[in-house]
């Protein structure tokens, strides 16, 4: 006899997974003031900063144009100070992002790319240890252009250059821009690869030149192939 599905597992297996946003993630610090005045020269938003007592405090900041925050502070975590490493920010201009940070007096690498690296869409060569290797992805492919930097507890952050998802990373249904830059630089991409188009057609200016654009960027965010 044929084992038999109950309708409540069908339902659950059909249904589209319930929304779960990462929200925040924790930062180990010693000095909590002292880790205050960093976040805050970074430019992140401070979302807030309050306490119970003498023996709780915590405090959260805001990347820009981040849906995920972090927080620190005072008996918050039992991790050790500077624990914490390997944490991504991605940025659509590697180059744009480390000179507003060396302007707002933070230290940061040189951006760097992994030797061999052949891992497509992966942070695996950091993970693993990989060589760095001056200068940012020889063909500029999304995923493989870095920088890094720390907190004053040596917490580690690396900036990640990513201007287009891969396959399956993205939901295909939506399209969304976290910032007026990111907005910019999808744009400019756009207008580059539709250059190269009318130049193919050899018509002179295309007057669907907007829906080229629009095709280009919801395919390169959701990771599709790109219109030519």
């Amino acid at each position: 006899m044929n084992a038999q599905v109950r309708p409540s597992t069908i339902a659950i297996a059909n249904a589209r997974p319930l929304d779960m946003k990462l929200e925040i993630a924790v930062i180990p610090v010693s000095d909590v003031d002292r880790a205050k005045q960093f976040y805050s020269n970074l430019g992140w938003r401070l979302d807030a900063d309050f306490a119970t007592g003498d023996d709780f405090r915590v405090i959260q900041f805001t990347p820009p144009g981040s849906a995920t925050s972090v927080i620190f502070g005072k008996n918050v975590t039992p991790a050790a100070p500077g624990s914490a490493q390997g944490l991504y920010l991605v940025v659509s201009d590697i180059d744009a992002a480390r000179k507003e940070l060396l302007a707002r007096g933070i230290a940061v690498s040189e951006v760097f790319h992994h030797e061999g690296d052949t891992f497509t869409g992966s942070d695996a060569p950091y993970l693993f240890g990989r060589i760095r290797v001056p200068g940012a992805d020889p063909e500029r492919r999304t995923y493989r252009s870095f920088a890094s930097f720390s907190d004053p507890d040596g917490n580690g952050w690396l900036l990640q250059e990513i201007t287009a998802r891969a396959p399956g990373r993205v939901d295909p249904s939506q399209t969304a821009f976290a910032s007026v830059a990111d907005l910019a630089g999808a744009l400019r991409r756009a207008e580059a690869a539709h250059g190269e188009y009318e130049k193919r057609l050899g018509q002179g200016r295309d007057a669907n030149w907007a829906d080229w654009y629009a095709e280009y960027m919801v395919a390169e965010q959701a990771g599709k192939e790109l219109p030519q």
